[in-house]
Parts: C-alpha cells; sequence; structure tokens
C-alpha cells in the first residue's frame, strides 16, 4: 500500500511560512521528524519525500505548481503511481475557521480555496481526505489575497505551530490505524 500526503502552499522562500503555506509547514515537519528530504520532481511539477511506515510507502509532495494549479501535481502522482483517492491526504490552510483551529473531513467543496478547487477539477470528485488549519479571516479592511500571502503575527504563529503538532499527531494516527473516520472522530471537536 501507499498514501499519498499532499501538503498545499506556494513555493518559494518569498511565501515561506506565510498563512496559505500550512500544508507544507505541516509536510516539512513529517519529513523532518522522518529524516528525509525533499528532491525536486520536474515531471510532477512537486518536491517529494517518501519514506516506509509499518510496509506502506507515504509520499510527501509539496506541489510547485503555485496553489491555483496543485490539481496537476496531485493527478499527475495519483494516475503514476495507480492510487485509489482514499489514498490521498490533503492538508491545506482554511480562512473560514479561527486561527489554530483542525478539521478532519472526508468530502466536502472547495469553500473558495483555489488549491483545493484545481484538485477538485483535477481528480474529478470532492470525495478525499483532507486535514484543514484555521488561519482565520482577514482584519482591518485587509484584502483575502493579502491575508493569506502574510506572515503570521507572533501570537497567532504560536497557535499554528500547536496545531501543526496537533495535525502531526492526526496524521501520524491515521497511518497507523489505516482509518480516516476513526481519525475523524478522535481529533475532530
Amino acid at each position: 500500500m501507499t498514501k499519498l500526503l499532499v501538503g498545499l502552499g506556494n513555493p518559494g522562500d518569498k511565501y515561506f511560512e506565510t498563512k496559505h503555506n500550512v500544508g507544507f509547514m505541516l509536510i516539512d515537519q513529517l519529513a523532518k521528524k522522518q529524516n528525509v528530504t525533499f528532491t525536486h520532481d520536474k515531471i510532477f511539477q512537486a518536491d517529494l519525500a517518501s519514506f516506509f511506515l509499518n510496509g506502506e510507502k507515504i509520499y510527501l509532495v509539496k506541489p510547485t505548481t503555485f496553489m491555483n494549479e496543485s490539481g496537476k501535481a496531485v493527478h499527475a502522482l495519483l494516475t503514476y503511481y495507480g492510487l485509489d483517492i482514499d489514498d490521498l491526504l490533503i492538508i491545506y490552510d482554511d480562512l473560514d475557521m479561527e486561527v489554530g483551529k483542525i478539521r478532519l473531513r472526508a468530502k466536502g467543496s472547495a469553500g473558495g480555496h483555489n488549491g483545493i478547487k484545481s484538485i477538485i477539477q483535477h481528480i474529478g470528485t470532492q470525495v478525499f481526505n483532507r486535514v484543514k488549519i484555521g488561519i482565520g479571516r482577514p482584519k482591518n479592511g485587509m484584502s483575502v489575497v493579502h491575508h493569506v500571502l502574510s506572515k503570521f503575527d507572533r501570537d497567532d504563529y504560536i497557535g499554528i505551530l500547536q496545531s501543526v503538532d496537533k495535525v502531526d499527531d492526526s496524521v501520524n494516527y491515521y497511518l497507523q490505524e489505516k482509518n480516516f473516520e476513526k481519525t475523524m472522530q478522535r481529533y475532530n471537536g
């Protein structure tokens, strides 16, 4: 069996640790804990790392297509490795949730998230496992684009780091249990 764990974000130093890149932050943390490094794959348009856990190959993926085209990399990897949608887990930011809140879902619309829109468009379904990490709504008249591409303030950053730890725990639980429904029951709430 193989699992594809995809963190959404934008490539490049300019976007490092911005709100829109919390998916990358989590994937980076998983890679660090597994002591694996990323290599860039031009064909898949993604940075990839992999490891084995309980005999199962786990791919950590950071699409390098920019957020709005994330579906290209996801679809290419699913197709190449012959994976089912059940083998996919997407981790991304959600501005409709308060900063640091996490929510696991097995299906749903894009909710205005362009990376998720792209994935739905490319894989042809809204039914796939996902972990959403709240980044909060823009404040003081800030535009959504400016908000998601800005860095966290100090207090929010501390909360996000705690959330990333909780998401890391939930992902590891999911990989151990191989049951997303059970993982949702344990970590949502």
